[in-house]
């Protein structure tokens, strides 16, 4: 078996608005991933994850320079080449 796995998510050539769904819709569920896990160990341990809070700040910044770009895109009337890969591998549990 392989230990890492490359998997090929986004592929092709969008429309601002197409482009616009689909990135935001990856970073927003990344966001309440994040969100939600903060919650849960917030409520069930009284701990609070710096770390969630960290990768929300960096996600929404993200988000906010895909609109920019976005919107460069739609006022110069071009289109969006997106390529995106997520590389997977498997690693011994160190506990």
């Amino acid at each position: 078996m392989k230990k890492k796995i490359n998997y090929n998510l986004i592929e092709g050539i969008f429309s601002p608005t197409q482009a616009q769904k689909i990135l935001l819709d990856l970073i927003n569920a990344k966001i309440s991933y994040h969100k939600l896990e903060d919650f849960s160990n917030h409520i069930r341990f009284n701990i609070e994850l710096s770390n969630s809070e960290k990768r929300i700040e960096q996600l929404s910044e993200t988000s906010n320079s895909i609109k920019d770009l976005i919107e460069l895109a739609k006022n110069n009337n071009m289109e969006l080449k997106i390529n995106s890969n997520i590389s997977i591998e498997l690693i011994q549990n160190v506990q």
